[in-house]
Order: C-alpha cells, then structure tokens, then sequence
C-alpha cells in the first residue's frame, strides 16, 4: 500500500525510543511431522552425548518463502537438501514473520487472502512433498572457515556436514511495549496494531480512517507516522520534506505512546493516549490503526562472524545475486533484504540461492572429476 493514497487518512507523526521486543507466535496448524534421518542422507549415529551426523549437497536453514522456496528448487533438482526450520528461533515460530500476520492478501495465487499461518503451513507440505528432509531443530553455531567444503552446521543434537548452504533466517521486527500493544486480552495486535503498513495497510478495517505510524527513519516517513522524544527527525532530508509536506500527515513533537484503547467493546483499536514528554500532559488521538516502523533485526547472530554483514547485521551479498562472502554458502529473504522485506520478494531470492547453489554444486563436481 502507498501512504500517498487519495483518502482521507490522518497520519500522526509520532517519536519514541522504542525498545525491542520480538513476537511470540504459532502456527495455526504446525505440522509437527519430522523427517527420518534414514533417507537419503546419510546418518551415522553417535555414542551417547555426541551429535548425530548428517551429510548433505545442501543445508538450508530458515522456515519462511525463501527457505521453503530454496528447498522446492533444491529438491526437485534432486539435491535431497536439509532444512532445519528452528524451535521458537528468535522467539517466533516456524514459518517466521508470516506466523505473526493474519490475513495476507498480496501473495500471488490467493484471491480471496489466506491466513499468515495457513500459507506458511502450505510452504512446508510443498517442499516435504518433494522430499526435503525437515528438522523442528535451531542451528546454534555454523563453521564455515574450512578451506574446503563440508561446511558445518550444528544444532543441540545434530551436526551436519554440507557441501553448500542457504542461510534464510529472516529478520524480525521491532517492537514497542506499552498497554494495550500486545495480543493478550486487552491487546490489539493485528488488530489495528501491525509492524508492517506495506503489508497490512490495505486491509478493509483501515480504508478512510485515521492510521498512525511508529518509527525514526526512511521506512517510518514512508510508511507515515513516527514516536520520538525529540523535535527532530532522524530519516533522510528527502524524505523528512516529504513527510512534512504532505498535507495528510500531522506531526505531534515530543511525545510518546502510552496506552492504546479499543473502540467501544468492538474488540479493535480505537485510539492512542499520547503523553507530551515536555509537559507530562496525556491527550488522546483517535485512529484505527497504529504500524510500527522501528526497524527490524537481522537473525544473524549464529553466524559468529563468519559471513560479512553490514552495518545493521544484514548479510552482504553479491550485488545481483544470493552469494555470500563464503563461496558456497547463499543468502535469501530477509536476512539479506533491509528494503522490500516482502514475502514474495523472499520466495523470489529464495529461488535464486537454490539455482545458484546448484551451479555451484555442478561447477565442484566437474572440477573433482578433472582432478581425479
């Protein structure tokens, strides 16, 4: 959705700093079905309290499109891939971000919309039914320094050994907590309180009503609306004139969020109270929708360093491509993306990691053929 619509929406432009605080959410129906490591790949177990080791051409680790995306390609093109899909990875249930949505409605193939969940569920039973091999499991720790392949992957009871890998595990969004923000009773949490206007803002229950944003950058000037305790901006200058320019928009200094109400037992957002963080003063500012736009986190951290990231934790790729700084190991969605962060747009990358994996698949082989 584009905040510069022809309705009559009033934006508030708010500022705050905001403290993160990540989703926990679940599937609505979370295939809990775990493939044998009797497959294709081969296992070898282990004595007691060592790890059980796996080898595969290709690990993915990630849950969302551009994992799921990643293991269709890759095992249709037979490279029997692994997935490790994480439990509760960065406190969000398989499936990532699309599992704290409800309706979406711009994912191609949907007409009527499907639940967040439903769609991620479907991913799952798509690629299991190509044969990828899925593990409810989180990787804590990956070695990739080795001047050859197999990299490394590790979880608490796993360890496999990969020739390449897909890393798709997705950035999650910041969050402020204050009464009424969460999705609890007394919570309005998808409903009428989102982290993504892009996504959500087009949504029947937000046409023609006063919407506010929360968020300190370029995104929160695009998506309209901004909590901060300062008088200044910190987006970039085009983007604050255009903000500040835009007849729609209303910017209220100095203020916070303090509390959000719902609108008269109707079970959805109806307002904010505001507090002027200058004056202690509590005013209420009446919308039916509040996105925040504070940023996300890149779910890099497993990473130890081993791939470079960029300023903000995302992983650099090669311009044009999935390919990381390791040759062999790939990055899709939005672990690599800081600006569309869509869900088509990780299925897209997603399919680019696998094809090139497979490539890069092909070119080792050919070269330990010429060698032998």
């Amino acid at each position: 959705m584009s905040f510069r619509s022809k309705s009559n929406t009033l934006f508030a432009l708010l500022s705050k700093k905001a403290r993160s605080f990540i989703r926990l959410a679940s599937t609505p129906s979370a295939a809990a079905a775990v493939a044998s490591a009797s497959s294709s790949s081969s296992s070898i177990a282990m004595e007691d309290g060592a790890l059980e080791t796996l080898q595969t051409k290709l690990c993915i680790i990630g849950s969302g499109p551009a994992a799921h995306t990643a293991a269709i390609y890759a095992a249709r093109a037979e490279l029997k891939p692994i997935l490790f899909e994480g439990w509760m990875a960065n406190d969000i249930a398989p499936g990532g971000q699309l599992t704290t949505t409800s309706d979406v409605e711009n994912f191609p193939g949907f007409p009527e919309g499907i639940l967040g969940g439903e769609l991620t569920d479907r991913f799952r039973n798509q690629s299991l039914r190509f044969g990828t091999q899925i593990f409810t499991e989180t990787v804590s720790r990956v070695a990739f320094s080795g001047p050859v392949p197999p990299f490394k992957v590790f979880t608490d009871s796993k360890l496999v050994l990969a020739d390449s890998v897909v890393v798709a595990t997705g950035a999650v969004a910041k969050r402020l907590s204050f009464p009424g923000s969460g999705e609890g009773p007394g919570g309005f949490w998808n409903r009428g309180i989102s982290a993504c206007a892009v996504c959500d803002g087009a949504a029947p229950i937000f046409r023609n009503k006063p919407l506010a944003v929360i968020g300190g950058g370029d995104s929160a000037m695009e998506e309209a609306t901004f909590l901060t305790k300062r008088d200044t901006f910190r987006a970039s200058k085009i983007m604050q004139k255009r903000a500040l320019e835009n007849p729609k928009i209303k910017v209220v200094w100095n203020s916070a969020v303090a509390e959000a109400f719902g609108e008269g037992g109707k079970g959805v957002l109806g307002g904010l109270k505001i507090k002027n963080l200058v004056t202690g003063d509590i005013s209420e500012l009446k919308v039916s929708g509040l996105f925040f736009a504070i940023g996300h986190e890149p779910a890099t951290k497993f990473l130890g360093g081993q791939l470079e990231l960029d300023a903000d934790g995302y992983i650099v790729t090669k311009p044009g491509t999935t390919q990381t700084s390791v040759r062999g190991v790939f990055a899709a969605g939005d672990v690599q993306d800081k600006k569309y962060r869509q869900a088509v747009t990780a299925a897209g990358t997603g399919c680019m990691a696998a094809l090139e994996a497979e490539h890069y698949l092909q070119e080792m082989e050919s070269q330990d053929g010429k060698s032998n």
